[in-house]
């Protein structure tokens, strides 16, 4: 089984800072305070969709970061929320979390989605803090922080359509003109040992994977040469595509082949000859597949069959345009049986309680997402926004938790990449 794998490092947008502003209007001096809310940031959001079938995408572009909020503005006028950053990938695609290695979720299904960076939580603004003793607050909060994570993505490719024909009837080829496989060409049969896999693009959105399944022979269903093999890769394919040596450069009649590949697929399992099938009458550029073109294309009248040429690329857009359309018809027929999955989100990296709190020394190290939040969103230069971190924190049971564990005036007390000195007072981010 063939694996596309993508690391990607997803960044949430940081939620806009709030406003700090009063009502100004004439005959109103005294006017309070109207500072609105920042907008939130948005987030990282993996969602599974269908027409997508590997990560070749991500690869070129590992870091995906969503864009920040707006910040609010007077008049209580709130900013904006930023739009999330969806990135598609291939259904049956696999999130595991670089450090720990845990699989995190695992996209099934289409729509289903998975916020893998939260984005950060607009600031309040200066509104929300009026009260009887800041009549005039000069103080908001910063927007959040987006959350940070780093994952890998993983996602087995199982091919849409599998190219069948009799060895040497140009299956590698076809797969090399179409997609960046590099598959081994060469004029005697059994080339292909082993199926090789191409993601043939349609646009920068829409691809499919074509798998070269190695030449069939008569009686393989019942294991000759390598036949169970060979079959077993095609279970799993969506649809067939069966290539046809038009010229009959090996003496074979091109329709008896088909007839034979069809047994041999229906001899190992019935549900392969229900696959829906195109045709592909390759050789074109040879002129006895112009001579025998009338005669197969007839055989052929109730099936969509198309004149090619690996070699010189006539009629392959043709073909892969009919292919694409088909697999769409496919995957819109197993949507309808189907429902999407509700969005979830993973869980902070390093899930902790409320908080932690650790001593070395002199100095007090706290550990978690609350008084995290609380630091980041401070303007640590406004006295104001420093006497409402104090109280948060209070709040919080963190100044009671120090206190108990023995801390002194002046000792330093470390949130994050912040330092305080400890003050019975408030807080000295000095």
């Amino acid at each position: 089984m063939n694996i596309d794998t993508a690391r990607i490092h997803a960044k949430g947008g940081k939620g806009g800072n709030g406003c700090i502003s009063f009502r100004r209007e004439k005959f109103v001096p005294r006017g309070g305070p109207n500072g609105g809310d920042g907008g939130g940031g948005g987030s990282v959001i993996l969602e599974a969709a269908e027409g997508m079938s590997t990560l070749i995408d991500l690869r070129h572009n590992p870091l995906q970061v969503a864009e920040d909020g707006k910040p609010g503005m007077g008049k209580d006028m709130h900013g904006a929320d930023a739009a999330d950053r969806i990135i598609r990938v291939p259904c049956g695609t696999i999130v595991r979390d670089v450090e720990g290695g845990e699989i995190l979720a695992d996209l099934t299904v289409a729509e289903q989605r998975v916020v893998v960076a939260r984005g950060g939580i607009g600031g309040k603004g200066n509104t929300h803090f009026k009260s009887s003793i800041f009549q005039t607050p000069r103080v908001a909060e910063k927007g959040e922080p987006g959350a940070e994570r780093t994952v890998e993505l993983e996602v087995k490719l199982i091919a849409d359509v599998g190219l069948v024909g009799y060895p040497n009837a140009g299956k590698s080829t076809l797969l090399g003109r179409v997609s960046s496989a590099k598959p081994k060409v060469a004029p005697y049969p059994f080339t292909t040992l082993a199926p090789n896999l191409g993601v043939v693009r349609i646009d920068a959105e829409r691809n499919f994977v074509m798998a070269d399944i190695p030449g069939l022979i008569e009686g393989a269903h019942e294991g000759a040469g390598l036949g169970h093999d060979f079959l077993r890769h095609i279970e799993r394919t969506k649809m067939l595509v069966h290539v046809i040596d038009a010229a009959a450069i090996d003496g074979r009649d091109p329709i008896a082949d088909y007839e034979k590949l069809n047994a041999e697929l229906e001899g190992h399992d019935q549900r392969l000859i229900q696959l829906p099938q195109l045709i592909a009458l390759n050789k074109m550029d040879v002129p006895e597949a112009r001579t025998n073109l009338p005669r197969i294309r007839r055989y052929f009248e109730k099936r969509r069959s198309f004149p090619i040429s690996a070699i010189t690329g006539e009629g392959i857009r043709e073909l892969i345009w009919a292919i694409h359309h088909r697999l769409q018809e496919l995957n819109e027929k197993r949507l309808e049986d189907e429902f999407p999955f509700e969005e979830m989100e993973l869980s902070e990296a390093n899930p902790r309680g409320r908080f932690e709190l650790t001593k070395d020394g002199h100095r007090f190290v706290v550990a978690g997402d609350e008084p995290r939040r609380a630091v980041l969103m401070t303007d640590m230069e406004n006295d104001q926004a420093l006497i409402l971190l104090h109280r948060k924190l209070k709040k919080m049971g963190l100044i009671n938790a120090l206190n108990k564990a023995g801390i002194k005036e002046g000792d330093t007390v470390q949130i994050d990449e912040f330092e305080f000195a400890y003050s019975t007072s408030g807080i000295d981010a000095g």
